[in-house]
């Protein structure tokens, strides 16, 4: 079965893992997004094309947070909400697809994990384009990223975000496991689409310097970290 062997390959190649997404936890199935945007049915890809040359040219890499779409740009981003169970994630395109009629976006064997679709293969999800705005601005074995600030009143140095979540308990949740790693933890709420998230973020820090050092500290215990640079 395709999940045994991507299973079998995770073990293998999990250390290399780059996560490029913020994860909302599950909940109960959630509300269409008004606002704009994509409804349909997702796919994901993964094995048979791993290591195979995206439309992109970059080559595939089914543990990376990518994804097919059929008209957005190369090097995009997307917002993709599972709207059966409320995961979420952010995710780039970089390849073309999928091809088969009623389906609107193919993820990577990674990203369709992360919103918990690997098993039934396909969801209905919520497809919302973020543009290009996101950037990489650091990498320590596959745990923090980085991106620009995306809007008005954030904070005025570097930050970290460590979670994304359409339900405040569970951003409240991860507040409190943070608790005695690090301090200056908060909640940012935001809207995308129509649909509301709280972001678990952590400082306000006055270099990058200073914010990858406590990036880390906290990927050390498991977290991923974006770290996000002031406009």
């Amino acid at each position: 079965m395709v999940e045994s062997k991507s299973k079998c390959l995770l073990r293998r190649w999990g250390p290399l893992l780059l996560v490029l997404f913020v994860v909302s936890c599950a909940g109960p199935r959630v509300h269409v997004p008004a606002g704009g945007g994509q409804v349909g049915m997702a796919s994901w890809y993964g094995p048979k094309f791993h290591g195979r040359r995206t439309a992109s040219g970059e080559v595939y890499n089914m543990y990376q947070i990518t994804a097919a779409h059929r008209t957005l740009p190369l090097g995009s981003w997307v917002h993709v909400t599972n709207l059966d169970n409320g995961r979420s994630l952010q995710v780039r395109i970089n390849d073309r697809g999928p091809f088969i009629r009623g389906r609107i976006i193919d993820l990577s064997y990674a990203a369709a994990r992360a919103i918990g679709m690997v098993r039934q293969g396909v969801a209905r999800v919520h497809v919302f384009p973020l543009g290009s705005r996101r950037r990489l601005v650091a990498r320590s074995e596959g745990t923090f990223w980085g991106s620009r600030s995306e809007a008005a009143g954030q904070p005025a140095g570097f930050t970290l975000q460590v979670g994304s979540f359409a339900d405040k308990r569970n951003a409240v949740a991860l507040q409190n496991r943070l608790n005695g790693l690090t301090s200056d933890i908060y909640i940012s709420k935001v809207d995308v689409g129509g649909q509301t998230f709280y972001r678990v973020r952590v400082g306000n820090f006055a270099s990058r310097e200073a914010a990858t050092r406590t990036a880390m500290r906290v990927a050390e215990h498991g977290f991923t970290v974006i770290l996000i640079e002031p406009d």
